[in-house]
């Protein structure tokens, strides 16, 4: 029987990240790489793309690298106020350094207000440049909590996402 190293390049590896950030006033709302008009932001140590962070997360899942926070942790003076894309692009070089490439992310969105359903193309487009693939390989969807849970409140948005990677 062969080593599961030596099989690895006959099997895609699938990956699933998650993320939170708190809506708080007084910050822009940055979701999939795009800037939405709202009257609340995302707090967090960066941008608080809760979407792009799940995406890394993802990532860096599939390939066996640990988590968003383990490269880029938010008591980094070089990652404060930094954009998620950056985040995102420098985790497409980790996954690539080890020979991975982008097969497809599904992802979802959970928000009460405002309506992301609109702003989806954007994202797919703004994100299939930051990681050189076809916006068909990125599948992003929104949904609500129903008024349930810190979503359903609108003190938070949540991000859910689920990729495939295959060695290159």
């Amino acid at each position: 029987m062969k080593k599961v190293n030596e099989m690895e390049r006959f099997f895609p590896r699938v990956g699933y990240g998650y993320d939170v950030h708190r809506l708080v006033e007084g910050r822009d709302l940055w979701l999939g790489g795009i800037k939405i008009d709202h009257e609340m932001g995302l707090l967090g140590h960066s941008d608080a793309d809760v979407l792009i962070h799940a995406i890394c997360d993802a990532l860096l899942g599939a390939a066996n690298m640990r988590d968003i926070g383990y490269h880029f942790p938010d008591t980094a003076a070089s990652t404060l106020d930094i954009d998620s894309k950056i985040l995102l692009r420098k985790t497409i070089e980790l996954i690539a350094s080890k020979g991975y490439v982008l097969g497809n992310i599904d992802a979802t969105i959970v928000a009460e207000r405002p309506k992301i359903n609109p702003h989806i193309p954007a994202m797919k487009q703004c994100l299939a440049e930051v990681m050189d693939c076809d916006e068909d390989q990125i599948s992003i969807k929104a949904t609500t909590s129903e008024k349930m849970g810190f979503a359903g409140r609108e003190e938070g948005m949540a991000a859910y996402a689920v990729c495939m990677i295959v060695k290159s």
